[in-house]
């Protein structure tokens, strides 16, 4: 008897011990899982939260009446695009010498945005990049009406673009003070995705003055200035260039990117501020370019590793890691190691926050910096220059003078021509979308011969170009380190 039930207590035994492994390796969560639910569950306080701001609580914002404001001032644009190319040839190369039997092609297709009416006679602002090699531009109005529309100008460094259309009594779109957005409000993004016209969407301001290095990124010879407003109201493509309002349906940013791993919304958008935006457009409209302003300093964040290094007390402002000779800055007596602590009354909290402020100004303005240097404050009046080193402000017919085929071109200085050993040529100083970037050539690149010919001048060189269209054209280039190459089109 007392066989039997030893033999059955070890069975008991036996089968709880499986049983409660089972039970431990099933129903208890990783330490994974454990340890973020412990962390949102158990040390992150939950409580009702208190808002001022009536239009910041759910229950209680409408966005009816921004809406319907709003979609009669945003358009749908379409484009389309033609890019162009040279296919160059070894065979013939190797025979007949660089450039020979080259051929140019072409690359056919379309595109689609948004844009957002600034004026009633049909101005009308969007991305650069949805413009970008449009030989055809088509704007649908809210209404269905469709205008041809004209490039007035562009400004690659911002994304910003400006169309004409021939229109009158449109319904231009308020533009807002983004200064004054606060990361939390409402806002909602109006534009044109996957060509569904007049779409809005709703979400809050995530961050202010992000940068997220998408504009230059396939272009070196572009300098960005991004300062984008994050949103998580959904964008796609399509609503490029389309209107970022708030609920008084006021614009507050141009819808430019987003941050996503398959090309479509996936949790951020991000847009150009409406004062940095309508200062370029101002600026396009009124001189056919942007007037850029420059201080002329090299910035960096200043990071634990800068404190350290520095002996610096906080991390407020954005430390000066070098002054570029005879700028703005240099001529103001600011030095490396200053730190930017205001421009005016605004305070300066990151590089892109710097670069959108200065990029709101014009050559010839002056800015007051405040600066910390030794443990101290201090204030200089800065005036700033453009990249010439000049205050001028210039009309966009009086540069095209000295540019072709989207490059604009200057003269070599006496030393550049002794470093290089040449005594002729033209250098490329600016390079935006045309014929020239297509071919490869980029900012700083050399000019030597056309056609065989020695370059001399600005002049000579431009009226070649201008009269390509007739002849084919073969370019003797030179590189800033002296690497001679040939480039050739229409031959």
């Amino acid at each position: 008897m007392n066989g039997i039930i030893k033999k059955l207590g070890l069975g008991i035994i036996g089968g709880l011990i499986p049983l409660g492994a089972y039970l431990f390796f099933v129903d208890a969560p990783s330490n994974e899982k454990n340890t973020q639910f412990a962390q949102t569950e158990r040390t992150i306080p939950v409580s009702n939260a208190n808002y001022s701001d009536s239009e910041n609580v759910n229950a209680t914002v409408d966005f009816t009446k921004a809406s319907r404001e709003s979609v009669h001032s945003v358009v749908h644009v379409k484009t389309k695009v033609v890019r162009s190319y040279v296919q160059k040839d070894p065979f013939l190369e190797f025979f007949y010498g660089p450039g020979a039997g080259g051929r140019e092609r072409k690359q056919f297709g379309r595109g689609s945005g948004s844009g957002v009416i600034v004026s009633k006679d049909g101005y009308i602002v969007t991305n650069n990049h949805v413009i970008q090699d449009a030989q055809e531009i088509e704007v649908t109005l809210n209404n269905n009406t469709t205008y041809d529309a004209e490039i007035v100008g562009t400004d690659p460094s911002t994304d910003i673009a400006v169309l004409k259309i021939e229109a009158e009594n449109l319904q231009p779109m308020k533009i807002g003070n983004s200064d004054q957005v606060e990361v939390g409000n409402w806002v909602l993004a109006v534009g044109n995705p996957f060509n569904l016209n007049s779409t809005v969407t709703a979400g809050i301001v995530s961050a202010k003055a992000r940068n997220i290095n998408i504009i230059g990124s396939k272009d070196k010879s572009i300098i960005p200035i991004e300062s984008f407003i994050q949103t998580d109201a959904a964008v796609n493509p399509g609503n490029s260039g389309g209107a970022l309002v708030n609920t008084r349906g006021e614009l507050i940013g141009i819808n430019t990117a987003i941050a996503s791993q398959t090309g479509s919304y996936a949790g951020y958008s991000f847009a150009v501020p409406s004062r940095l935006a309508a200062k370029i457009m101002n600026d396009i409209i009124e001189f056919g370019m942007v007037q850029r302003a420059m201080l002329g300093v090299k910035i960096q964040s200043i990071s634990q590793q800068l404190i350290d290094e520095k002996g610096f007390d906080n991390s407020k402002g954005v430390y000066i890691a070098g002054v570029n000779e005879n700028s703005s800055a240099d001529n103001a007596k600011i030095k490396e190691g200053d730190v930017v602590l205001k421009i005016g009354s605004k305070e300066v909290i990151s590089p892109s926050k710097l670069q959108e402020i200065i990029g709101r100004t014009r050559p010839g303005d002056i800015i007051n910096v405040t600066l910390r240097r030794g443990g101290k404050e201090l204030t200089k009046a800065v005036t700033l220059k453009n990249s010439s080193g000049n205050t001028e402000l210039k009309l966009k017919s009086e540069v095209e003078k000295n540019s072709a085929l989207g490059a604009t071109f200057g003269t070599l200085s006496k030393k550049e021509m002794d470093e290089l050993n040449i005594k002729k040529g033209v250098k490329i100083t600016s390079i935006s979308s045309g014929k020239l970037r297509s071919l490869g050539l980029s900012k700083g690149i050399i000019i030597t011969k056309i056609n065989n010919e020695a370059v001399t001048s600005v002049e000579q060189l431009t009226a070649a170009l201008k009269d390509s269209t007739k002849n084919g054209v073969l370019l003797q280039v030179m590189t800033e380190s002296g690497q001679i190459d040939y480039v050739g089109f229409g031959l």
